[in-house]
């Protein structure tokens, strides 16, 4: 009897000890973290542009457009207010962010500059 008590006494602290390693373990392990992506609102050679004009991310990461050049600039993403950004941006180095956390491509455009072509498109995975 006293055998079958320290042989049970064995198993549940080495049990415990299982329970603890793996949970250490899972706690540690580092989760995906979301990344953000930076886009130019015009471009470095002064074209009116986005720089990159197309860029492809996943789900849960952030788009920051940074006001480059030839303000003034704005961020409207086809049939997507959320995402929009339609107030004008005027200062060189001023950013807005989006979080784009469903899967798709999404079109957008700078509205006083779209007839220009500054058009892009983000892709989501």
């Amino acid at each position: 009897m006293k055998l079958i008590a320290a042989s049970l006494k064995r198993l549940a602290l080495a049990v415990l000890t299982l329970i603890l390693v793996v949970g250490t373990f899972a706690i540690s392990t580092p989760t995906a973290s979301a990344d953000t992506v930076q886009i130019k609102m015009g471009a470095d050679n002064g074209m009116l542009a986005f720089q990159p004009k197309e860029v492809t991310i996943k789900a849960g990461d952030t788009v920051e457009w940074v006001n480059n050049k030839l303000a003034p600039h704005n961020v409207v993403v086809e049939g997507n207010e959320e995402l929009s950004h339609k107030q004008l941006l005027m200062a060189p180095g001023t950013t807005i962010t989006s979080t784009f956390t469903e899967p798709g491509t999404y079109t957008y455009w700078c509205e006083p500059h779209r007839g220009a072509g500054m058009v892009g498109k983000v892709v989501v995975q």
